[in-house]
């Protein structure tokens, strides 16, 4: 089974996956960024505060000075000459006599581990004073500052994303307009409305070869059609004088040589046939006219037009003995072609009488349901599959092992003649044993 992706989802998630790796990546480069400022002015600080102590007098305000910026970023300090410790903050981490402070006594900056933690250390000396001053900061006191300020320009990220996830839904979903129309144009098309498809402004520029082929597609298919109903119509046309002659001369025939009659009437029967064969052809050619609503309505009375089928099949049913049932709800009308509707009635009518076999029952119901009227014509014949179920409506088909003479045009012209009423035929299996035929028709609209 092929798996099915949708588009306008798809380029949300692509746009929404650029913008979060582009982001990612500049959040990385702005950490890299903020990490060697930040580490440059905490040096920077460490420098100034040890040229404040070799330079100034702690007691006066300069140390009053270093001791409010050894508090406020938690720098520590120890200024001493050769022999004595002259001052030091109070939480100092470092002896005097610590061999790591002596080992690393060389002047500059560099990183040590003391107190399960990472210092940076910075030593300076004035030669001239004979005096060193030694300074002490947590790496993790100066990643406080810079985690504050990810964290902000992270959560900043975090908003644009949605925002820009919303922009992107409404903004796609705007945009896929144009090709639900599109689609819902071409759902729109059927055999009575092959026009080109049009496309809104503004015209998508990517959809412009499909929709090309699309309507190409389509002249191609209204030829065929065309091409096709022409066909029918003229070779009815044609062959209906001959069939007539042919009537015509068995007539004369059985009137010459009386004792050929039951030889003539089989023949007789056979033309009849290709007679009726090519009336139906005739009726379908006409059904398919190009606009729908042109087609001659008025208000029509269903139960009328259920009395009048059997009593126009009353006698082809004495000679079966089969008995017809009625069930009509009263004043049902729609707004359909009298005649069309009569002619698929009857058909279906008939084509119950023809399978329900001797001394069978025939079926009909109309109720209303909502805004339609259903009508079901079941009859307790021979019982179909659902493989003859699914190809009952094609054109000249006929099940197999049937006995029953028929053109296998009949339910053809029933499907078209619901077509153009907007209505709905349906094929199933009768709760008596053989076929039910469900249509559907829309109440009365004019």
């Amino acid at each position: 089974m092929l798996k099915t992706v949708s588009l306008q989802t798809k380029l949300i998630k692509t746009s929404l996956f650029s913008s979060i790796l582009t982001g990612l990546l500049a959040l990385l480069l702005f950490v890299l960024i903020s990490l060697y400022q930040t580490m440059q002015v905490q040096d920077q600080i460490m420098d100034e505060i040890a040229d404040m102590l070799l330079i100034s007098d702690i007691t006066t305000h300069s140390g009053q000075q270093v001791d409010e910026l050894s508090d406020e970023f938690d720098i520590q300090y120890q200024l001493k000459d050769q022999q004595h410790i002259l001052t030091e903050s109070k939480e100092f981490p470092l002896e005097q006599q610590n061999s790591k402070l002596q080992m690393l006594a060389s002047n500059g900056y560099r990183y040590i581990w003391q107190d399960q933690q990472l210092w940076r250390m910075y030593s300076a000396e004035d030669a001239e004073l004979n005096m060193s001053v030694t300074m002490l900061q947590p790496v993790g006191e100066r990643f406080k500052e810079l985690a504050q300020n990810v964290m902000g320009y992270s959560l900043v990220l975090i908003l644009l994303w949605f925002m820009q996830w919303l922009i992107l839904h409404f903004a796609v979903k705007r945009q896929f307009k144009v090709i639900q129309q599109l689609s819902k144009n071409i759902a729109e098309k059927n055999a009575d409305d092959l026009a080109p498809i049009q496309q809104q402004e503004p015209e998508l520029k990517e959809l412009q070869p499909m929709v090309l082929q699309l309507n190409q597609l389509l002249q191609r298919l209204k030829q065929s059609l065309l091409a096709e109903q022409r066909f029918t119509a003229d070779a009815s046309h044609e062959l209906r004088s001959p069939l007539s002659a042919i009537q015509m001369r068995l007539q004369v025939l059985k009137r010459k040589y009386p004792d050929l009659n039951q030889d003539l009437a089989s023949i007789q029967n056979d033309v009849s046939r290709g007679t009726q064969v090519l009336e139906n052809l005739l009726l379908l050619a006409r059904l398919d006219p190009t606009n729908t609503h042109q087609l001659p309505k008025i208000d029509v009375n269903l139960q009328s037009i259920v009395c009048d089928v059997i009593q126009a099949l009353q006698p082809f049913a004495l000679e079966k003995n089969i008995q017809i049932t009625t069930h009509i709800a009263d004043d049902l009308s729609i707004f359909a072609n009298e005649k069309l509707i009569f002619t698929c009635v009857r058909n279906l009518v008939d084509n119950a009488i023809r399978y329900a076999g001797q001394d069978g029952h025939v079926f009909i119901d109309v109720q209303q349901r909502q805004q339609n009227v259903v009508m079901t014509i079941a009859d307790d014949g021979q019982a179909l599959t659902e493989e003859i179920l699914q190809r009952l409506g094609e054109r000249f088909y006929r099940a197999l092992g049937t006995k029953t003479q028929g053109s296998g045009l009949g339910l053809s012209i029933c499907q078209k003649i619901m077509q153009l009423h907007a209505g709905e035929i349906h094929f199933s299996k009768s709760g008596y044993g053989g076929l039910q035929v469900t249509l559907q028709l829309p109440l009365l609209h004019k």
